[in-house]
């Protein structure tokens, strides 16, 4: 393991709070990363926080439910959820584990509880495709936990690596456009972690378990930090007094235009249209189609 040295930290931007919606067939959910927000953090589309102890608030789960042009990544962190979709694809995806799937000309899936009581908590990413491979093959893979390459600092920090890299570890996923980093951080009290981060790449970091202190700006806990985009900053420090666990995610902008209709994410208006007759005619995914 390599540490990632940073001489200049990026400071927070902004802090942002969720919006406590329903999703699904009535799964609530905290959605930190909003559609106004996409052009800002680009490539990432949507960041959705879900959990809770009620059976009530997520039993119904996600039926069947089409997606195009973007690739969707589920950390679960404590629950069973199982997935199955249009190109024959099926996994339960529990504790730790990571649901990566490149939804590409288009994939009807489903994402449904195994659990009846108990807590189920976690994220789902939405992370935008170049316009060259939005309409690409679907692709699809879980990561049990102990897949998940992981280490912990001389400080104590016990981080996951989920893509990109982090202190020379490699994560489970890379992409070559977008060039991810996802990692989900550990610490201890009084600890201090850092991360390097390409200058080009946006980035943010939301603690879900305790409050943060990111160059003197305090994030509290469920709280999202857009971080500032110094040219001169190589990386972020993130300090904390109390015990506590965040996630940070960072990418390379696509600088591509942006068209949205729900579960549909395109360049334009006109791929739009043909995704949503598509999906009607029963042909999304179809390559003749697409």
């Amino acid at each position: 393991m390599n540490a990632d040295t940073v001489t200049r930290s990026r400071t927070v931007e902004r802090v942002i709070q969720g919006q406590a919606v329903m999703d699904g067939a009535g799964v609530k959910i905290n959605r930190v990363l909003t559609q106004p927000l996409q052009r800002r953090l680009d490539p990432f589309l949507m960041l959705d926080n879900f959990g809770s102890e009620e059976a009530s608030d997520y039993l119904a789960g996600f039926p069947d439910h089409p997606h195009r042009g973007f690739e969707t990544v589920t950390y679960m962190l404590e629950g069973r959820m199982r997935h199955r979709d249009s190109a024959g694809n099926e996994g339960l995806l529990e504790n730790g584990g990571v649901q990566w799937m490149t939804a590409g000309r288009g994939v009807i899936h489903s994402e449904m509880p195994e659990q009846e009581e108990g807590l189920m908590e976690g994220f789902q990413l939405w992370l935008n495709l170049p316009a060259k491979d939005k309409l690409m093959k679907p692709w699809y893979k879980d990561f049990k936990a102990a897949e998940i390459p992981s280490f912990t600092t001389v400080d104590g920090a016990t981080v996951r690596v989920i893509a990109g890299s982090s202190h020379g570890v490699a994560g489970a996923v890379q992409r070559d456009v977008t060039q991810p980093i996802y990692i989900d951080v550990e610490l201890p009290a009084g600890a201090v972690f850092t991360q390097a981060l390409p200058a080009g790449h946006n980035a943010f970091l939301y603690p879900y378990r305790g409050s943060v202190t990111v160059a003197g700006k305090a994030v509290q806990e469920r709280s999202m930090a857009i971080l500032a985009n110094d040219k001169e900053a190589d990386g972020v420090e993130v300090r904390t007094e109390a015990p506590a666990r965040f996630i940070l995610i960072a990418g390379q902008p696509l600088n591509e235009p942006i068209a949205q209709y729900g579960p549909f994410v395109m360049n334009t208006q006109e791929e739009i249209h043909q995704a949503v007759q598509d999906f009607r005619a029963g042909l999304l995914g179809e390559e003749a189609h697409a």
